[in-house]
């Protein structure tokens, strides 16, 4: 493959010792140069380019703490940065999380194996898969805000039905001051749509007020939705 090095330490490292052995400290910053310049290579195949850096980060491991979050973190950039996505908001970790022994697998066989192939095919399948995903939740989102124009009006009875509406997707969990401010309504009609929405069940509880706490709301069905399959 294309301008790809290994820059993994030594392989048949076991579950006693380590998962994977990064490089010494010594070629750390060459490993990272390395890094670096395949990631702005031309290569034909972005995605395959994605899971090959992905892949040599995890390994490369070069910080004490936080590889995990900067290595994900790192997939919605890379598709932003290619032009694959329009904005950088594709996250990959929910498949990885539940596909979590296999993952290790596949890098582990990068370190032992060489088995650049198989790590290659678990990472598309992982993006196809978590893209499909994805694009199911976006459809029951969609769905759900049009049964909320239908629905929600009849209880609020306010010309501030959709401006209610669009607060609860923008902030699902919140206070009566968040609802108010976000929302752009003045305060007597909000706190009386709210009371509404509560009164038919399409606002809930999350967590009662005390003191000077404030009560928070939320719209669970949105919760619902988009915390399936997490």
């Amino acid at each position: 493959m294309t301008s790809v090095q290994n820059f993994i330490g030594p392989p048949g490292c076991t579950a006693e010792t380590a998962s994977f052995v990064p490089p010494s400290p010594d070629r750390l910053r060459e490993a990272l140069g390395n890094w670096e310049k395949y990631r702005h290579f031309e290569e034909k195949d972005r995605l395959v380019q994605l899971a090959v850096a992905k892949a040599q980060f995890e390994l490369i491991h070069p910080f004490l703490d936080g590889n995990g979050r900067i290595g994900r973190m790192l997939v919605p950039l890379f598709l932003f940065e290619k032009g694959i996505l329009s904005s950088p908001m594709f996250y990959v970790s929910a498949y990885f999380e539940e596909h979590r022994d296999v993952y290790y697998v596949r890098l582990q066989g990068i370190s032992r194996e060489d088995d650049w192939n198989g790590w290659i095919q678990f990472f598309l399948t992982a993006v196809a898969e978590q893209a499909q995903a994805n694009a199911d939740k976006t459809r029951d989102i969609l769905a759900l805000y049009e049964r909320m124009k239908r629905e929600a009006p009849q209880a609020i009875r306010s010309q501030y039905g959709i401006q209610a509406i669009d607060a609860l997707f923008d902030r699902p969990i919140f206070t009566s001051t968040d609802f108010i401010a976000r929302s752009g309504i003045p305060e007597d009609s909000a706190r009386r749509i709210l009371k509404a929405l509560q009164d038919e069940g399409f606002v809930g509880r999350f967590r009662a007020g005390k003191g000077r706490r404030a009560t928070v709301l939320v719209f669970s069905d949105l919760i619902e939705i988009t915390e399936k399959g997490r």
